[in-house]
């Protein structure tokens, strides 16, 4: 009797993605600097980015992130998994220089977009990625990621995006190896105003929207080095009339138009870098007396100017739900941070005190000066996104102004 005949060898499927056999052809990587590439699929702008992988852990205002000027030359990858679902509209975005288009060259984010569920949405959160040529990457699993920055530290990489999946490998790990960082790259001309400009927008008003003020006492000028909407609403709100300046513009400039203080603005990459030009000019700042106010970049280069120095983070601040202690007045905040650059505490001067820390890893949060109207923190009060704990401190400035006034 025969042998009975055997079954054809069954062809090996195609290797599936992220578990489903049916998936869709890969659209989407992510090249890390040490050669790891991470598949995913496309959303928003086509094209290739370098920058720097940072994770942020808000769970909302998705927009605020992505439009933070603070966040120019890097990758944002969402540790929350649905990003996109309420849409996007005209009113949240952060970018004061319109023009530049300011904020992150790429996101990444876990779960596909669906349609937007909100009454303010204008436009779905693909089409507004495509406009703002900002490339995305989905479905990938982002807390494995977030875990890796954890660990090894924000890596340089390369985001692409090409609808029919076609990559050139080589040239995408070349240029991850070869991007040299944010250590030493000064971003603040290009997210920065090039010409003055007038703000007197008050903060978000539930039945009234934005609204102008009426009237404003103190007169501000704030310093553009990546400057964000809210802080000028915030300003605005607390009674200060701003006019807002480019990074470049002299202290005798600024001094001339007879202030009665000074905002130093949060903004993107190296405080050193930024600081061969800023920081002589806040020194001069300092030196004149005015009461002078800096957020996040602003701060550290105020504390360069001071005689502290900088240093680069690990993996940085990134998130709406820091908590950060003010010894001032002895509480507790959850604020907003965006940083990958820190004051070294330890080379604080004398005659400089240390007014917050961060509780997570006790890194500095905030200076002043002993003798002089001079503050800063390294956190954003403004709160956009995030809690509304530390929008005393707009309060604090004008009674800073008050009291020099007097």
């Amino acid at each position: 009797m025969p042998s009975a005949k055997k079954p054809a060898k069954a062809k090996k499927p195609a290797r599936p993605q992220f578990g489903d056999w049916d998936a869709p052809r890969v659209t989407a990587l992510l090249v890390l600097a040490d050669g790891t590439v991470i598949e995913g699929f496309g959303v928003g702008a086509e094209g290739e980015a370098v920058g720097e992988v940072c994770f942020n852990t808000a769970m909302t205002g998705y927009q605020e992130v992505l439009t933070d000027p603070s966040y120019a030359g890097q990758i944002v990858t969402f540790t929350f998994p649905h990003v996109g679902n309420v849409g996007t509209n005209d009113e949240d975005i952060e970018t004061t220089n319109l023009a530049a288009h300011a904020g992150v060259v790429g996101c990444i984010v876990k779960e596909p977009i669906t349609e937007p569920a909100n009454y303010r949405s204008a436009k779905h959160f693909d089409k507004w990625l495509k406009a703002r040529n900002i490339i995305g990457l989905s479905g990938i699993d982002t807390r494995a990621l977030t875990a890796r920055i954890r660990e090894k530290g924000m890596p340089n990489g390369v985001i692409a995006h090409n609808a029919k999946g076609k990559f050139d490998l080589k040239k995408l790990k070349k240029m991850a190896a070869d991007w040299p960082g944010l250590v030493g790259l000064d971003l603040a001309k290009e997210v920065s105003l090039t010409q003055r400009m007038h703000w007197d927008e008050l903060l978000w008003d539930w039945q009234d929207g934005y609204q102008r003020a009426t009237s404003s006492p103190w007169k501000v000028v704030a310093v553009d080095f990546g400057l964000k909407r809210n802080i000028l609403r915030c300003l605005t709100s607390a009674g200060c009339d701003v006019t807002v300046v480019p990074s470049t513009t002299k202290a005798e400039d600024i001094l001339a138009m007879k202030p009665d203080g000074v905002f130093l603005s949060n903004g993107p990459g190296d405080p050193a870098a930024t600081g061969e030009y800023a920081v002589p000019e806040i020194r001069k700042l300092v030196q004149s007396g005015k009461p002078v106010f800096g957020i996040c970049l602003g701060h550290q280069m105020l504390g360069i100017a001071l005689g502290a120095k900088t240093m680069k983070m690990h993996q940085g601040h990134h998130g709406a739900n820091h908590p950060v202690k003010d010894f001032t007045t002895n509480k507790v905040e959850i604020v907003s941070m965006n940083h990958g650059f820190a004051v070294d505490r330890d080379s604080l001067p004398a005659n400089v005190v240390e007014t917050h820390i961060s509780l997570f890893d006790g890194s500095n949060a905030g200076i002043a000066l002993k003798d002089k109207p001079v503050f800063s923190v390294q956190h954003h009060p403004e709160a956009s996104p995030g809690p509304q704990d530390s929008h005393y401190l707009f309060k604090r400035f004008v009674g800073y102004m008050e009291k020099a006034k007097r």
